[in-house]
């Protein structure tokens, strides 16, 4: 299953864990595929090192690199303009170009759309719930 797996959804899970973190053990355990490109992965990077700088007693429950290496990389073709806040266009040109069923997100803005074209935008608990519902936690 291809997906494409927002920034809020990676912070939740290195930080919080739960449904998130169930999400990110999927990916890492090789049972579904996450697409990014470079911005994407700047951006994970950019967010999650601002997070730890603030919260830095915080452990968080795996290292990015983990996740990171565990995504697969896509060129970026696909300029779409769509979202209220344009910096989350860069998910829906993703999903698109890797061919991607599913945004996964925890944002607002993202959430409104629920769907482009063929790419649904679900959170993590409509995901888990609806579309990965095959799978045992």
């Amino acid at each position: 299953m291809r997906i494409v797996i927002d920034t809020n959804v990676i912070a939740s899970a290195l930080f919080f864990g739960g449904k998130p973190g169930k999400l990110i053990e999927l990916l890492i355990n090789k049972k579904l595929y996450s697409y990014v490109t470079r911005e994407i992965l700047e951006e994970y990077e950019e967010t999650i090192a601002y997070l730890q700088n603030k919260y830095s007693g915080k452990n968080i429950s795996v290292p990015l690199s983990h996740i990171i290496s565990a995504c697969k990389m896509t060129e970026e073709r696909t300029k779409v303009r769509i979202c209220r806040d344009p910096d989350d266009d860069k998910f829906i040109s993703c999903a698109i170009d890797a061919e991607c069923l599913y945004i996964v997100s925890g944002d607002k803005d993202l959430l409104e759309i629920e769907m482009y074209k063929d790419v649904k935008i679900l959170t993590v608990s409509n995901f888990l719930e609806n579309v990965y519902k095959e799978c045992e936690f």
